[in-house]
């Protein structure tokens, strides 16, 4: 199958609207933008003239982003610091129209911040300032309540693990519980190296390092034809087969993505994107895109094909950017 404009606009109408939940580690994204001219006279690094400063939100708050400006209706459940970050990301989601009710701010901590540094439209370096402070007890039980009464209004929920401690077993099994009791479906995107029951999940985009990870095994050094790759496809069965999922999606960048269902053969859609200049939030997109359309009534198919055609669109932009309806409708499908 090839994705075609008319088919697109037909699940651009069938997804607006539909509102998505999103679980998980919220962050902001900070980038400041500059020239070099010079190196420093202190150490051999590059001087960067600083031009403009941008803040957005980042992590799982992008997948709500990107489920805003796909034409849903994006909402938030997570863990913020009681900060300066805290109350700008808070602001910036509800800027955007993401809906913040199920924000919980946990006094010790901090929010997470990370800031880019780009010059030419490079990144010249990266510094984050990550949030090390466990969730308290207190806050583990208030983000579940949260989650239970969000996910009252939701058509679809999404875990998006960034492993920075807000995904807990607690916090998963809050949510699956509730989207069960509410028959809604549920997205899962991993953290590599980060092993939790999510057994029930309805969908899962795991990338190939992710996707090894979660099996325990090695990632290998070179990558086949994805129908050909009878490791990659072997491990693909073994997480159906874990996780209980129902669609699974491996992204696999310059390939595209692999889609295995439980019964049916598996399918490899390759990339759309002509140029990449920046992955960062590419799998925030894909997880958005693809639980939209599931929530919409989508086969997996047709939710991996448009997975795929927004992912192209936020590689070819620098920085964290979300999927718009109109970069969409640009595509020559």
């Amino acid at each position: 199958m090839t994705l075609n404009m008319e088919q697109l606009e037909h699940w651009l109408e069938a997804m607006r609207g539909r509102r998505v939940l999103v679980v998980g580690d919220l962050m902001l994204d900070r980038y400041i933008y500059g020239v070099v001219r010079r190196v420093s006279p202190e150490a051999p690094v590059p001087v960067v003239a600083v031009t403009s400063e941008q803040a957005m939100p980042g992590g799982a708050s992008n997948v709500a982003r990107n489920v805003q400006t796909l034409g849903g209706q994006g909402a938030v459940a997570g863990v913020i610091g009681d900060d300066p970050a805290g109350t700008e990301l808070r602001q910036g989601l509800q800027a955007d129209g993401v809906a913040t009710d199920a924000l919980v701010p946990q006094p010790a901590g901090r929010t997470t911040v990370k800031t880019r540094i780009i010059a030419e439209r490079q990144q010249v370096v990266r510094v984050d300032w990550d949030n090390t402070t466990p969730l308290l007890p207190a806050t583990e039980t208030a983000l579940g309540a949260a989650i239970a009464r969000a996910v009252v209004d939701a058509d679809a929920v999404v875990i998006e693990d960034y492993g920075k401690g807000v995904v807990t077993p607690l916090v998963v099994a809050a949510t699956l519980d509730a989207a069960r009791s509410h028959k809604v479906p549920v997205g899962y995107d991993p953290k590599d190296g980060h092993l939790l029951d999510v057994r029930g999940v309805t969908l899962a985009t795991p990338n190939r390092k992710e996707a090894y990870a979660a099996l325990g095994r090695p990632e290998p050094v070179r990558e086949q034809p994805p129908l050909a790759d009878h490791d990659l496809l072997d491990v693909g069965r073994q997480l159906l087969a874990q996780w209980g999922v129902a669609v699974l999606m491996i992204t696999l960048g310059a390939q595209g993505m692999l889609l295995l269902e439980p019964d049916a053969d598996p399918v490899h859609v390759p990339a759309r994107s002509r140029e990449v200049f920046d992955v960062s939030g590419a799998g925030d997109t894909v997880i958005a895109m693809a639980t939209l359309a599931l929530a919409a009534g989508a086969p997996a198919r047709v939710a991996a094909e448009l997975a795929n055609v927004a992912a192209g669109v936020v590689v070819a932009q620098l920085g964290t950017a979300p999927c718009t309806v109109a970069a969409l409708r640009e595509q020559r499908l």
